[in-house]
């Protein structure tokens, strides 16, 4: 188990939060390798038996010895910036297994993932063809393209982490996909490898994700009846997690539909997951600052906040927060509220829990968008990361210091 109560204490593993709190400090983003793990030998069993590449979405946890994990796992990686993939390189990933997507890559991005010899890059408009050619051209090279098409398939997900509607900034319109790629086949600096997509993040059911492959399948087909030949078939990722009641299928059930409609194809299947990889792989450990009791409401004020995990703020998102203690008296009904000047500064609404100054809480399914979303807001230093393996802590971002923060800044003379 990644995190379970023994004895009334919530470890990681096999380590107590209170003992790593001790060492450690608060706010810590606390991860366990295990959950990690598991979750991705869930996808290479459900993809077992046919050419397949699982490319780990690295905005959802980019850290170091995340990264690693994934990589010693046998892992590609889906990146949307050229930090992204020099934090692959640095962490042992196999740039030759990264995908490149996003609107708006820059001719040094570009050039940064040429030089490094990856996958893919995924072009999403005809403009930015336009680019990748002239970059490769320069370089005397030949670029490795897959469209982003947008089979503009709903996803049934939060508006803002939906991407597969026709009004979404990403990808090629569906119409226009076959003439971009006869355009791209032409091209002498361009090499035609794949085409991909992505609905959006957090998908609860699979019906959106099949519908999307569907429309992906028509299209390689007038591909193939047009002679261009694809070597492999993103259908991104997104499938979600669950965070409070979500009702969800198991990564090879919800995968059953797409992976039968695409049986007998001779291309590698791409999926690219990030949030149901490492989303509850990991915890916000925070200790509570004071009880603040109120007319209308009450409060737990604790040392994380908004800029440490930013999802409940930006999305509304719920997370459940459970006392490392645990003890069976009912408590109180509390808002989890951090310190940061704004009246969204919330990590949780109205929960019961039996609380006092100086306790420590978990913020659970805290390990995708948390610590890749945070920020410094307020003069706030980001919490420090540690991941456990088994009986074994290791701190992996050390707590930044105020100083850090404007050490790249100076004061006019």
């Amino acid at each position: 188990m990644g995190f379970e109560y023994r004895n009334g204490s919530l470890h990681a593993e096999d380590v107590a939060l209170e003992e790593i709190a001790l060492r450690h400090g608060t706010p810590s983003y606390v991860y366990s390798r295990h959950s990690i793990e598991s979750a991705y030998r869930e996808y290479r069993d459900a993809l077992a038996g046919r050419p397949a590449l699982i490319a780990y979405s690295v905005k959802a946890n980019p850290n170091l010895a995340v990264l690693g994990v994934m990589s010693r796992l046998g892992a590609g990686f889906d990146i949307v910036s050229g930090g992204e993939l020099s934090r692959v390189i640095a962490a042992g990933g196999d740039p030759r297994k990264v995908v490149f997507s996003g609107v708006g890559k820059t001719e040094d991005e570009i050039a940064q993932a040429l030089e490094a010899g990856i996958l893919c890059l995924n072009v999403e408009s005809g403009t930015e063809l336009e680019r990748v050619e002239a970059v490769a051209g320069r370089l005397g090279k030949t670029a490795p393209v897959a469209f982003r098409v947008n089979p503009d398939v709903d996803a049934r997900t939060h508006p803002y982490i939906s991407t597969g509607l026709k009004q979404n900034k990403f990808g090629v319109a569906y119409a226009d996909a076959e003439a971009l790629y006869r355009d791209a086949a032409r091209r002498p600096h361009i090499r035609v490898v794949g085409i991909g997509c992505h609905i959006g993040s957090q998908l609860v059911s699979a019906g959106p994700f099949v519908a999307a492959a569907e429309r992906m399948l028509a299209l390689v087909q007038r591909l193939d009846k047009a002679g261009i030949a694809l070597e492999h078939i993103d259908l991104g990722g997104g499938i979600g997690i669950r965070y409070k009641d979500e009702k969800l299928e198991p990564v090879a059930a919800f995968l059953d539909g797409a992976l039968g409609m695409l049986a007998g194809r001779k291309e590698t299947l791409i999926v690219d997951p990030g949030r149901s990889l490492v989303g509850n792989a990991g915890v916000l450990l925070t200790r509570i600052e004071l009880v603040k009791h109120g007319e209308a409401k009450n409060f737990l004020v604790i040392d994380a906040a908004m800029n440490d995990l930013i999802r409940p703020a930006l999305y509304n998102a719920w997370h459940e927060v459970l006392p490392v203690r645990n003890n069976d008296a009912p408590g109180a009904v509390y808002d989890v509220v951090g310190p940061v000047c704004e009246t969204g500064d919330f990590l949780a609404h109205d929960r019961q829990l039996n609380a006092k100054a100086g306790d420590l809480l978990a913020v659970m399914s805290a390990g995708a968008y948390g610590m890749a979303m945070s920020s410094n807001y307020n003069s706030r230093p980001r919490a420090a990361e540690v991941l456990v393996d088994g009986n074994c802590e290791w701190l992996v971002r050390t707590r930044e210091k105020v100083a850090e923060l404007f050490a790249m800044e100076r004061v006019l003379p």
